[in-house]
């Protein structure tokens, strides 16, 4: 076997597992689904609610990249920070591994003064933001789905957890000087920690700057919860849409669900899982999982396309082809992003 095809087969085998969960995911969805229901469905779609609907995602997006530009520490314009943000879900709907977060970090890094690993920190910072509120979200409805006693402490009890997730998280940035502190004397005698370790991490620990300003720290949780409060809103009314009435713990039980079933690998885009956690979800809470399906399918096709056009439109207007930047990011490797 030649050198030339190691890196196709290691190419291969990073992709294997995703696709795998993804063709179980539409086996399953092929077998187990009425389609002709699901099609007729779709074809007798309210158009009344659909528009809101869709409104209410762009909305979403458009806070999401508020609530970044804010973990940037307002360092770049919005408009910079809107457009790599869909180029870096352009790139997620593409490529697996979420290659779109390090995408991001990279373009962003191009096109700004901002370091790459400064860039990569915030993304991280606003990806355990969305776990914390996803988690959030799963645990304090699961009680209610499943009708346990005493779901309401349960509930409270996650919420507090969560709470104190954030806390830490805020207390790690308001002493990350002494931190640094500790890892400069710690690094002194070791040079490859000194030389190539610690500054990527200072240029992470710069990243969680912003949340040591506790205006700014609350500023990007509220944008992110109004992000989240919007794509409710956005699943509610396709379900109307689609004539299916839904309680508001009920949303927040199915977007808990998808954005968890969404973090395990999978195909680009979350092809398939997507749909099999917003089914699940819909199962579970006694609503037809044909309806289920189709909002799913609805609101997936939504994501990809209003994203795909403003990510595209970003790439075009940075002159920077897709396939050349997935050449960059497949030998990329963390320690080479600038500090």
């Amino acid at each position: 076997m030649s050198a030339a095809s190691h890196p196709k087969l290691g190419a291969i085998s990073r992709w294997l597992p995703g696709l795998i969960i993804s063709t179980i995911a539409v086996l399953l969805l092929i077998r187990f689904s009425n389609w002709s229901e699901i099609l007729q469905a779709i074809s007798q779609i309210n158009l009344s609610w659909f528009f809101p609907a869709l409104l209410f995602f762009m909305v979403s997006v458009g806070l999401r990249a508020l609530a970044w530009m804010i973990l940037l520490q307002k360092k770049v314009n919005y408009g910079r920070v809107y457009l790599t943000l869909n180029e870096g879900y352009l790139l997620n709907n593409i490529f697996p591994f979420r290659l779109g977060e390090l995408g991001r970090a990279f373009m962003l890094s191009q096109t700004t003064e901002l370091s790459g690993f400064f860039v990569l920190s915030t993304i991280v910072i606003e990806r355990i933001f969305d776990l914390a509120i996803a988690a959030a979200l799963f645990l304090a409805t699961l009680p209610y789905v499943f009708e346990i006693y005493g779901g309401q402490a349960i509930a409270i009890s996650a919420l507090v957890f969560v709470m104190i997730g954030l806390l830490t998280m805020y207390v790690l940035a308001r002493n990350r000087q002494w931190i640094k502190s500790k890892l400069d004397d710690f690094s002194l005698q070791r040079f490859f920690i000194r030389d190539r370790i610690v500054p990527r991490i200072d240029s992470l620990l710069a990243g969680l700057g912003v949340l040591a300003s506790l205006d700014q720290f609350l500023l990007s949780i509220i944008l992110l919860v109004l992000s989240w409060f919007f794509g409710g809103l956005e699943l509610i009314f396709l379900s109307q849409s689609f004539g299916v009435d839904i309680e508001l713990w009920m949303v927040g039980f199915i977007l808990g669900v998808v954005s968890l079933g969404i973090a395990i690998p999978s195909a680009p885009a979350g092809l398939g899982v997507y749909e099999v956690a917003m089914v699940g979800a819909f199962s579970l809470l006694g609503l037809s999982t044909s309806a289920g399906l189709a909002i799913a399918f609805v609101s997936h096709f939504i994501s990809i396309t209003f994203t795909g056009v403003i990510g595209m439109y970003a790439f075009f207007r940075d002159g920077e082809s897709i396939s050349g930047l997935y050449q960059h990011l497949r030998n990329v490797r963390i320690f080479n992003l600038n500090p």
